[in-house]
């Protein structure tokens, strides 16, 4: 091992930068607090992505919190998933207590209490600006993924975005998608068979079942106008302070695709919205993706490959991407390749499958002079982690096993009064508010089918007057010829006197 003496120059050297930065922590080693070693991010390198990840209770949340309200401090807007409800105390100032205050002196400045602009979106009921978005933003695999459709039925999926597309019929909400099957499968289907082939009334039917289950969810909140529009989450307060939005996502924890693929969505948005930015000395905005594996798991290799090339590619737009999970082995090794800050809590070895991820985890860090990094990631207390980001130049820093910084805002949660507080007073509420309903597909195809049908009965009726007069035509034919008219009235006279005779027998 190398002498405390190196340690300490060996932290200041890696993490002295020339431009701006955040102050996260300071140095640990044998158990003992540097502050002169202290641990910093450098903002430069910030739209290169990050990950937080360690076991349940090791200090994840109050991380991204750190991080957060000092990004905020800096002018840097962020948004963040807030899966568990209890990341809204960001938005008021915090308070101090002999623990704060002796971990300070420990890292080697004082604790600031300060609160973030907050600005509350919600997919579902919870208070706060609604996110909608339509059916057509998603694109066909997306929302193919969302509901969970096979192969096959994510073939007709895609079918009915290009006959959508091919015809000028915005696709805004579920109902559009379940109108455009019904076309699918009845007036329109010789109509879609010769433009696109035959389509299984079986695989139709089965995406009419996972739209019903996915508007069990909810879902049929979210999809919708006005969408949310991403240069929205890039603002700043009269202070010049970055706003932090809060989605509030804990009412729909038992709902993960419906999460996951709103997430997905959302990146694919800001990667097409946002313009090229190069190197900038500070990302634009941030993104905190809390429970991050749910947007991996069971994703298609299509899907797979589009999430791979929007984390490599949208950190060109000065969009920083951090996602926040249990063990870093959550994360797919291609995504994993591209995040240069990791921030690693403790993570639990309570079998020998733990103790199994504990050496692969541990693999995905530089190595140390100073750690075995298998043996501290189980002995990490609450709100120390191991560190590691890239410096101003694109080379990792030096590992390091860092006491974190206390969060300066409040480290509980809001009152409902003061969350409905923060929502009545944004400035952007009137805009989100009220749902708009356009005309789209279901209004279009309803409109089609209506006319088809008027014009289907009146040429029935225009039908049925030829008809007539044809059998008119016919008659008088038949009762200009003699011998026809008096068959007609023999006919006729033993007609009457059939039903006479009836009648007579009746009466009698």
């Amino acid at each position: 091992m190398a002498s405390k003496e190196q340690f300490v120059q060996d932290i200041q050297s890696g993490y002295t930068f020339k431009r701006d930065y955040i102050d996260l922590g300071a140095g640990i080693l044998d158990g003992q607090v540097y502050s002169e070693a202290p641990v910093r991010l450098p903002l430069r390198t910030l739209n290169r992505h990050g990950l937080i990840s360690g076991a349940t209770g090791t200090g994840k949340t109050k991380t991204l919190q750190i991080i957060a309200e000092q990004l905020s401090l800096k002018g840097i807007p962020s948004l963040v998933m807030d899966v568990k409800g209890d990341l809204s105390g960001i938005a008021v100032p915090g308070q101090s207590n002999e623990k704060i205050e002796e971990r300070h002196q420990q890292i080697g400045f004082p604790f600031e209490a300060g609160g973030s602009p907050v600005e509350f979106l919600s997919l579902s009921e919870e208070p706060g600006l609604r996110l909608r978005a339509t059916v057509s933003e998603f694109g066909p695999v997306l929302f193919s993924k969302m509901l969970d459709l096979t192969e096959v039925q994510s073939t007709i999926m895609a079918v009915l975005f290009k006959f959508c597309d091919d015809h000028k019929l915005p696709l805004v909400d579920l109902d559009d998608v379940r109108q455009v099957l019904n076309y699918f499968t009845g007036e329109g289907k010789e109509e879609i068979q010769e433009e696109y082939g035959r389509m299984s009334s079986a695989s139709t039917g089965a995406i009419m079942r996972r739209l019903v289950e996915l508007e069990q969810q909810g879902a049929d909140r979210f999809f919708g106008e006005p969408s949310f529009a991403v240069e929205d989450l890039v603002r700043t307060d009269d202070e010049g302070r970055g706003l932090v939005s809060i989605v509030r996502l804990t009412d729909i924890q038992d709902r993960p695709k419906l999460f996951s693929t709103f997430m997905l969505q959302l990146l694919a948005e800001v990667y097409a919205t946002f313009p090229e930015e190069g190197d900038l000395d500070q990302p634009k905005l941030v993104l905190f993706i809390d429970e991050a594996h749910l947007i991996f798991e069971e994703a298609t290799d299509a899907l797979m490959d589009q999430i791979e090339m929007i984390v490599k590619l949208i950190r060109s737009k000065g969009v920083g991407l951090f996602f926040i999970t249990q063990n870093p082995v959550d994360i797919p090794a291609p995504v994993l390749s591209q995040l240069g800050l990791k921030v690693q809590h403790a993570l639990r070895a309570f079998t020998a499958k733990d103790r199994k991820a504990i050496k692969l985890a541990a693999e995905n860090f530089p190595l140390s002079d100073y750690y075995e990094v298998d043996e501290v990631l189980t002995q990490l207390g609450i709100g120390e982690a191991l560190v590691t980001t890239l410096g101003e130049k694109g080379i990792p820093t030096p590992l390091v096993y860092t006491l974190l910084r206390a969060p300066q805002s409040r480290m509980d949660v809001l009152s409902p009064k003061e969350i409905d507080e923060i929502v009545r007073g944004s400035e952007l509420l009137s805009r989100y508010e009220k749902e708009l309903d356009r005309e789209s597909a279901k209004e279009i195809l309803k409109e089609k089918l209506e006319k088809a049908q008027s014009e289907d009965h009146q040429e029935k009726i225009r039908g049925q007057v030829k008809k007539a007069a044809r059998e008119k035509s016919t008659l008088e034919k038949i009762l200009s010829n003699p011998t026809a008219r008096q068959i007609g009235n023999t006919v006729a006279r033993e007609l009457t006197r059939g039903l006479l005779g009836v009648l007579g027998l009746k009466k009698r």
